[in-house]
């Protein structure tokens, strides 16, 4: 398997992940995935094997060190030379789950982050996922303010 950045030409298959991965309400759509790959191709993580694409995640960089909603549908919010990586969705397609996929992702993310500089990485999850992001150095900090989706997320950094 091979981890690499994202094109415009993986538009449609990263879409049909997130639709398998997230509920509806959750899930980004294939317009605001053109809008961010327009923005920010170096936020997406796209996990291959072979012609498969088995998970991917992306994010954008922000000055602010808080993830608001407001950056999941705005892609021009963006700031290549912000202190934080942000996290927006973390993805596995059901037949490469419970196989470290999405651990290879989240582990190359954070080096992706600290190379470039940033002061950590910052993402939102849904209570059970909390003890998940621990393992890879997280912290909670609680419920966030975030309202995505209609569900209760919870702010996890980890800070460099």
């Amino acid at each position: 398997m091979e981890i690499r950045k994202g094109t415009m030409a993986d538009l449609e298959a990263v879409a049909a992940v997130e639709a398998r991965c997230f509920p509806p309400e959750q899930a980004a759509t294939k317009e605001q995935f053109r809008d961010r790959l327009r923005a920010y191709p170096e936020g997406f993580w796209l996990l291959w094997d072979g012609e498969t694409l088995v998970g991917f995640l992306d994010g954008m960089v922000s000055g602010s060190p808080e993830l608001t909603d407001a950056m999941f549908a705005d892609a021009s919010l963006h700031d290549p030379k912000g202190d934080w990586q942000m996290i927006f969705g973390l993805n596995t397609i059901p037949e490469y789950r419970n196989r470290g996929c999405a651990g290879q992702l989240i582990d190359r993310c954070i080096a992706d982050a600290k190379q470039e500089g940033r002061r950590g990485v910052v993402l939102t999850c849904l209570e059970e996922k909390i003890l998940y992001y621990e393992k890879f150095g997280f912290r909670n900090e609680g419920v966030s303010a975030s309202v995505h989706g209609g569900a209760v997320w919870y702010s996890m950094r980890i800070t460099f």
